[in-house]
């Protein structure tokens, strides 16, 4: 299991990577500029706001969130609440992370602004801390305190990961950063992958506390039964997609965040002969829907800590770029749903190469 978990995972970057340079090629366009170290994005102007465009998104979302509705409607009977915890000692620590890198990211004048630049990360590792301390708070259990090795590990696989997404970026022009202060390629890349590190530990700690509220554990959806032609059919879209957003780059920008989740699952099927999404077969949808729930909920704190912070991030999305919560347009925040599924096949890819077992159920030992 191991080493096919770890080839799933390769396989997946090399795909994820190299699809949409193949677009490019088939174009006739140049892509030698989207091959350096350590990818950097500047402003690019995109179509302005079309109301057909963000209806028709705005539909998707709304499907997405009847989804839940449903799963929530349909929950079993309540299981009895555990007796709780103390909150641990290391989750007060986080929350004293969190309370003073906030201050200082969102306040001039108080640390240098080469110091202020880089609160995003202890402010994250704060909250790793606080989520983790509510869930052992809930259960007596935390990824952090019992499965240690693997939520370690998911550090540097997260800095690699998001990296992907930086490459992807590259293509279809839809964040950029501003305020951040770099003597060169690898002081940037430095910089950079410290808070990417961040994001796949912080999915999932906040899974691992939603889990511990009855009616999020207990939602259940009509079964759906697999096949391995199901398998290919996601391979190919998801691969298509990728190679598309090289040609079409304003019109396929969703493919960013919907093909990599696609590509993991498929490759998944194919090369281990079952996902973490096996579950669905018998109407367990916990472990699709919990992790895309808690990368959105992630998402609006990336958004609302990014808000107030000298090096953060902008937005350029083509036909949607209106409304705004923080920084982020409003329909923006539908891309947390697919990129916390992604993070979850990811997770469930280095417990299987960790701990050979799959992640779910997440609190197994």
């Amino acid at each position: 299991m191991r080493l096919r978990a770890i080839s799933v995972l390769m396989l997946a970057a090399a795909i994820i990577w190299s699809a949409p340079l193949f677009g490019l090629a088939a174009a006739g366009h140049p892509f030698l500029s989207y091959l350096g170290f350590a990818p950097r994005t500047q402003f690019v102007p995109h179509p302005s706001f079309e109301c057909s465009a963000f209806v028709t998104l705005l539909l998707a979302v709304a499907g997405a969130l009847a989804l839940y509705c449903v799963a929530i409607a349909h929950t079993r009977r309540r299981v009895a609440a555990a007796p709780q915890r103390r909150f641990p000692w290391w989750g007060w620590l986080g929350l004293g992370l969190i309370a003073a890198s906030w201050f200082f990211a969102w306040h001039d004048g108080f640390v240098p602004p080469e110091w202020r630049r880089h609160v995003f990360t202890p402010l994250w590792l704060g909250y790793i801390l606080v989520m983790n301390g509510l869930a052992f708070r809930h259960a007596g259990w935390a990824p952090l305190t019992h499965r240690t090795g693997w939520f370690l590990a998911l550090f540097p696989v997260s800095g690699g990961f998001w990296w992907l997404f930086e490459h992807l970026n590259q293509f279809v022009g839809n964040w950029y950063y501003s305020g951040i202060e770099a003597s060169g390629d690898w002081d940037y890349f430095i910089q950079a992958t410290l808070p990417f590190s961040t994001v796949i530990p912080a999915v999932a700690s906040t899974w691992a506390w939603l889990r511990h509220f009855p009616r999020l554990h207990t939602m259940r959806l009509p079964a759906i039964g697999g096949h391995v032609a199901l398998a290919w059919f996601a391979l190919a879209g998801g691969l298509l997609a990728l190679v598309g957003i090289g040609i079409w780059p304003d019109t396929l920008f969703p493919a960013l965040w919907l093909a990599p989740p696609l590509i993991l699952c498929a490759l998944q099927q194919l090369l281990l002969g079952e996902t973490l999404f096996t579950s669905l077969q018998h109407g367990d949808w916990r472990p699709l829907l919990q992790p895309a729930l808690a990368a959105l909920i992630c998402g609006l704190l990336w958004e609302l800590w990014n808000f107030g912070s000298l090096a953060k991030w902008h937005y350029s999305i083509p036909y949607v770029q209106r409304y705004y919560l923080f920084e982020m347009p409003l329909l923006g925040y539908a891309g947390y749903l697919p990129f916390g599924i992604a993070c979850a096949l990811a997770m469930d890819l280095v417990a299987r190469s960790i701990e050979r077992r799959a992640v779910w159920p997440f609190d197994s030992q």
